[in-house]
């Protein structure tokens, strides 16, 4: 039987340095042959304590972990990581590379924790929004009035573009509280309102608090108002939208294929309904494509992926979805088929049109393959003279199916 690599200890550091380190954090550090870390933390080990080969971690971070970890196999390697190593940190890339298992993981306190307890927030209730690697329209989704934030910056600059993002957004009256250092001897506290952030850049480690006062109300349930999105009148309206959501039914980690994206609202929405939804709007116009993304940005879920190309060939190659939504093109050949083949056993597929040949086709599905079959109507009281009666909406013709497991359970 083959003689197991040593185990990989992950050891979490704060701004302290070494002082700040448990007994058992110390011990692995000093017992390691190579020690793994950005440049800054690297500096915080004392020589005489710490005699391992220090290794930076190259850029970009991600790709060269399995090449680095392989070159140090058989030596005692620890590696250091801000804070809480399974918090935003190293530690999860580490597990997802070399398993769970081969790692000790030794925590130190977060700057969330630090951050919590210098203002005297309840930690489980105040919501964290990191902005490390990914684009600063995240942070809109959390915007709601009344609510406190913890915001992990990028960078020295991240404090002013977030106070310009909150204005922008209709945040302006906001307090932001700037952490520097947490937990070192350099910490500091800087304070202001968004409207007018009167703070130059200071140190690139920091943490902001939002406190967020009146502001635009959002909404965590789908159908927001059609105003919210840039649109050419291709858009899923708002009363169907909420509908035709409740049906694919968005979960934590699943992947949505929206299909003939348009504005890109049924996406957009169902990103929104968790952090951990994943979604792809595929659209063949281009300018449509780039407001999609637009409407993403805007609505705080810039991680919605935009394919750019006619269906079904733009298709090809994209990740097997938990749910699909047809919203245009229906009538082009293969899309439904090709759809409904790519689903996952246990998916769903949900289809709207307003059109007699769209409808044909749905209808037809239906016979084949079973599920539901709806007409969503809906009607908005205006006015007539000086009374008031009722407009009528195209109807919407909707067929959803769940895919089965086994081509046995379809076949009956």
């Amino acid at each position: 039987m083959p003689e197991l690599p040593p185990p990989i200890t992950v050891v979490g550091i704060g701004a302290d340095g070494w002082p700040g380190l448990a007994t058992a954090s110390r011990a692995a550090l000093a017992a390691a042959e190579v020690v793994v870390g950005g440049p800054r933390q690297l500096d915080l080990l004392p020589p005489g304590e710490v005699t391992a080969r220090r290794v930076p971690w190259p850029t970009p971070l991600r790709p060269a972990v399995p090449g680095l970890l392989a070159d140090h196999a058989d030596r005692r390697v620890a590696v250091l990581a801000s804070g809480d190593p399974m918090f935003y940190g190293i530690g999860r890339t580490l597990a997802e590379t070399v398993g769970a298992d081969r790692l000790r993981i030794l925590p130190h306190p977060s700057s969330v924790s630090y951050a919590c307890a210098r203002l005297g927030w309840p930690l489980e209730s105040t919501e964290v929004v990191s902005l490390v690697g990914r684009p600063l329209e995240t942070l809109s989704l959390a915007l709601h009035p009344g609510r406190r934030l913890l915001v992990l910056s990028a960078d020295a600059a991240t404090p002013a573009a977030v106070a310009a993002l909150l204005t922008a957004r209709g945040h302006g009256s906001a307090r932001l509280h700037v952490l520097e250092q947490l937990g070192g001897a350099a910490e500091r506290r800087l304070d202001g309102p968004a409207d007018g952030w009167p703070h130059p850049p200071g140190d690139p480690l920091n943490v902001i608090a939002v406190e967020l006062g009146d502001g635009p109300r959002g909404s965590l349930v789908p159908g927001l108002p059609d105003a919210v999105y840039e649109s050419d009148g291709q858009l899923t309206k708002r009363h169907v939208r909420a509908a035709t959501l409740a049906t694919l039914a968005p979960t934590p980690g699943e992947l949505l294929w929206d299909v003939g994206g348009g504005s890109g609202s049924i996406a957009v929405e169902w990103l929104r309904a968790h952090r951990d939804c994943q979604a792809i709007s595929i659209e063949r116009d281009p300018v449509r494509a780039e407001r999609i993304s637009r409407n993403a940005g805007t609505l705080g879920v810039p991680r919605l992926r935009v394919v750019t190309g006619p269906a079904p060939a733009a298709l090809a190659g994209l990740p097997t979805p938990d749910a699909v939504f047809i919203g245009g093109g229906l009538t082009a050949p293969g899309l439904l088929d090709s759809c409904w083949a790519a689903l996952r056993p246990g998916g769903r597929l949900v289809a709207n049109t307003v059109t007699l040949e769209s409808e044909a086709l749905l209808t037809d599905r239906y016979r084949r393959h079973g599920g539901e079959l709806l007409r969503l109507a809906v009607a908005h009281a205006v006015p007539v003279g000086g009374f008031t009666g009722w407009r009528q909406a195209m109807p919407v013709t909707q067929w959803s199916a769940v895919k089965p497991n086994t081509p046995q359970e379809e076949a009956s």
